[in-house]
């Protein structure tokens, strides 16, 4: 697999076409990979490559994430022809990490809907061994939670997502959105245990 630190794929590196300076919002981004420029795909990838193998690692496990984020850039290369922008480009590509990595769990045996009712019901990976450092035992606690209290947590309090935007990108209803975020909030001071600073949790 490709490294994700690394530059982008050779498919992506070869250039075909210079890319105008003026490629700074999604529209025109879009529509330079729509017609093949090599250097609009390329900042795309760069663009978002470390958020998506952030939300890949969080939700499938470090093990696997590389493999997820890379599943996650051929979906949205081949799927940007058909992306018609009723949301954001950031939301969609997020709809996209969210939707590689719970399947990945599927193709794992993990075989769950994601609906209003399924959010809880998807199991975590194995738990990985950490040290005692708050950081290592927070990232410990979230392997441990079902994938999708993972994943509305990465969205909201990790990436800084609206309760709007993390509906929109896991699918259910507002009310869902929050009430699992309560949910997975709960739970992850369970798994974190008394005694740990407040200032650690996430806020309201």
């Amino acid at each position: 697999m490709t490294d994700l630190a690394e530059p982008a794929p050779a498919a992506l590196a070869e250039p075909r076409t210079r890319v105008s300076a003026t490629l700074t919002d999604d529209a025109h981004l879009i529509a330079a990979c729509r017609r093949g420029e090599a250097r609009a795909m390329e900042m795309l990838y760069h663009q978002y490559k470390r958020r998506v193998f952030g939300m890949a690692h969080r939700i499938v496990g470090g093990s696997d994430a590389e493999e997820v984020a890379q599943e996650v850039f051929v979906r949205v290369f081949r799927g940007l022809a058909a992306f018609r922008g009723d949301s954001a480009l950031s939301t969609w590509i997020y709809r996209l990490t969210v939707n590689a990595a719970l399947s990945h769990l599927a193709r794992r045996g993990r075989r769950h809907e994601v609906g209003d009712e399924g959010l809880t019901e998807l199991p975590a990976p194995a738990v990985i061994e950490r040290d005692s450092a708050l950081a290592a035992r927070i990232e410990t606690a979230l392997t441990q939670l079902p994938a999708g209290y993972r994943a509305i947590l990465v969205l909201h309090d990790v990436e800084g997502l609206s309760h709007e935007e993390c509906a929109a990108i896991l699918e259910c209803r507002i009310g869902t959105c929050k009430s699992q975020l309560h949910k997975a909030r709960a739970r992850m001071r369970e798994l974190l245990g008394p005694g740990l600073d407040e200032r650690s949790s996430p806020k309201p």
